[in-house]
């Protein structure tokens, strides 16, 4: 842009009858742009009289409109609030559960689970480790957020098998577990109203996977319930024991996939062929997860998950 030299008698003209018109930033816009920017001015021909050059040549020579190239205030960014950085999926629904704005790989966090999976296999040894630890009378955080499931010995004349029902229907009359999937009768599945076969599968199917909240168990392939959405693992009977009586869990949060695979990862599952899964093709997908050794699979909720789980309010 060409240089334009003023009088000091048309800059003293400029403040008394010139309008600007300062750029326009986006509204709430939290930072202040670094490019110059045109400073326009109006100057209508009535205003402009030989009184302020010295010559008509000067007159003719001056347009109607001037732009000057000025500098823009600088001021420093404001910041963004707590949360400055994106997050995974998984990161962000620990980041719920622990209470935290943020979270990044390598941090250690309690969260707070919102529900705890045991069956016939795990149950019985969970159950001991928590009654070791917090006392015979001791009471379980949240009787509606543990899940009972046995599934596994069930239809089997072993007496020590049998057993471990035993030891789970025990404890949910102690505890006054709400959810407590039990068989009766093992000649005759069909005569148990309160079964509900395979845990991964009746966890689904009775309502317990919901988007956006945390979900243990005590089997490998809990990693299942990600389908819809939300932070489902595999955790052992001690880890079991105490979330029975804290409801709390240390979790630590893992970085990028290396060459060691999808070990003790989080497998989160995008895009348009997984958009188009049914939620048991779903299942399948994230079930598959800890075979790669992955610490959990998810599948983000939309309206295919939001469907299903309208149908399992209304049964």
């Amino acid at each position: 842009m060409a240089s334009l030299l003023l009088s000091p008698s048309f800059n003293s003209f400029l403040r008394t009858k010139v309008r600007s018109v300062p750029p326009v930033l986006p509204k709430g816009d939290s930072f202040a742009p670094t490019y110059p920017f045109f400073l326009i001015l109006f100057v209508s021909q009535k205003d402009l009289s030989l009184s302020a050059f010295s010559s008509q040549r000067c007159f003719k020579a001056v347009p109607r409109t001037i732009r000057c190239s000025v500098a823009a205030p600088q001021r420093q960014p404001s910041t963004t609030g707590s949360v400055r950085t994106a997050m995974t999926m998984t990161e962000k629904i620990l980041a719920r559960a622990s209470e935290k704005a943020q979270l990044s790989p390598g941090d250690n966090v309690w969260v707070n689970i919102d529900i705890l999976m045991t069956h016939d296999v795990c149950g019985p040894g969970s159950i001991g480790i928590f009654k070791r630890e917090f006392g015979e009378d001791a009471k379980v955080w949240d009787r509606e957020k543990v899940v009972i499931i046995p599934d596994h010995y069930i239809f089997t004349s072993d007496e020590r098998a049998n057993r471990n029902v035993d030891i789970l229907r025990d404890f949910c009359h102690e505890q006054n577990i709400k959810y407590f999937y039990d068989i009766k009768d093992l000649g005759n599945f069909k005569a148990n109203p309160d079964y509900k076969g395979v845990c991964h599968v009746a966890l689904a199917q009775e309502g317990h996977c919901r988007p956006g909240e945390v979900l243990l168990g005590t089997d490998s392939h809990t990693c299942t319930a990600g389908a819809f959405g939300q932070f489902a693992t595999g955790i052992g009977n001690t880890d079991a024991g105490f979330v029975l009586g804290t409801g709390k869990l240390l979790l630590k949060i893992i970085g990028e996939i290396s060459v060691a695979g999808a070990t003790y990862k989080a497998m989160e599952f995008v895009g348009t062929t997984v958009e188009s899964l049914s939620m048991e093709e779903r299942m399948t997908l994230c079930n598959m997860v800890v075979e790669a050794g992955g610490k959990n699979g998810i599948v983000p909720a939309d309206s295919t998950t939001f469907k299903y789980l309208e149908v399992c309010a209304t049964e």
